[in-house]
């Protein structure tokens, strides 16, 4: 996992402030970047919970989701183009839903993801 410092939010509020090359952070990428509109990405890379994880919601209209144009601009950002990560639809009675919104990739940390093959994905 990289974290694109070009983006970082040195002074996040929240408590989520983070220093250039820390494995966390508060990313904000501007809409010439990510395709018309800015993006608000709060990033982790798993060291703790085994998944590196971000979670990406619109900065100007945080209740409704970005699309999938948008989590991949923030996929290649964080990943490169050889890694797999995944956005998961849990059973229903694991649905945790904070922030109406916002949508997540994970990735697992030192195991890689099991994949159909090829031709069906």
């Amino acid at each position: 996992m990289t974290f694109p410092e070009q983006y970082r939010w040195l002074n996040a509020p929240l408590g989520y402030t983070s220093s250039a090359g820390d494995p966390y952070g508060v990313f904000r990428v501007q809409g010439r970047a990510a395709n018309g509109r800015a993006l608000h990405v709060i990033a982790v890379d798993g060291r703790e919970t085994g998944w590196e994880h971000v979670s990406v919601s619109l900065s100007d209209t945080p209740k409704k989701c970005p699309s999938w144009e948008e989590m991949c601009i923030v996929k290649r950002l964080f990943w490169n183009d050889a890694k797999c990560v995944v956005q998961f639809h849990p059973a229903e009675s694991d649905y945790v839903n904070e922030h109406p919104g916002v949508l997540h990739l994970w990735r697992c940390v030192g195991a890689e993801f099991p994949m159909p093959p090829r031709v069906l994905v």
